[in-house]
């Protein structure tokens, strides 16, 4: 084994002082700043008031089409545009699926996506009757036209059996400007 020379390494307070001998202090000033800084309003990346008017949006209902043309009216009540996302609501409160939904639509639109799938299920069936108590499937239409989803959307339509039928939704968004 090699033997090392004999030298006492340095100190770390010695090392401090060795490094920091040529600084010298900045001189003191007593002027206060000359104009204090402020930071403008920070603006939310979807402006609301400019896309929604309670004047300028008619109710909209499920299969409505009105405010599309007849082409592609067409092609989305038959299902054939493209699903660019999926949302599944299954076991969610209707709270959580309102705003689920919410968001979904909401970044949907800022990701410029046209045609979104909402699986929202038929509900349980618990009488003997086999009536359907989906509360979110029920809730849906009132909440497509709530003013932070409404602006974003076109038109919706019931999906076809094989995208879940009675129990799902397509939904066409507006394209940005």
């Amino acid at each position: 084994m090699k033997k090392l020379p004999d030298c006492r390494p340095p100190q770390d307070n010695e090392v401090w002082l060795q490094e920091v001998a040529d600084i010298k202090p900045l001189p003191e000033v007593d002027e206060p700043p000359s104009a204090p800084l402020v930071i403008e309003a920070i603006t939310p990346s979807t402006n609301h008031k400019g896309l929604y008017n309670h004047n300028s949006f008619n109710r909209l209902n499920i299969g409505d089409t009105a405010n599309i043309d007849r082409r592609l009216a067409e092609k989305f009540t038959k299902g054939k545009l493209k699903i660019e996302a999926r949302l599944d609501l299954h076991g969610l409160s209707e709270k959580d699926a309102f705003t689920a939904v919410r968001d979904f639509i909401a970044y949907g639109y800022r990701l410029q996506r046209r045609c979104l799938l909402i699986i929202t299920g038929k509900g349980e069936k618990r009488d003997p009757w086999w009536e359907s108590h989906g509360i979110i499937k029920q809730s849906f239409p009132n909440w497509i036209n709530h003013p932070d989803i409404r602006p974003y959307i076109l038109s919706v339509a019931q999906a076809l059996p094989e995208d879940g039928g009675s129990g799902a939704f397509y939904c066409l968004l507006k394209r940005q400007k």
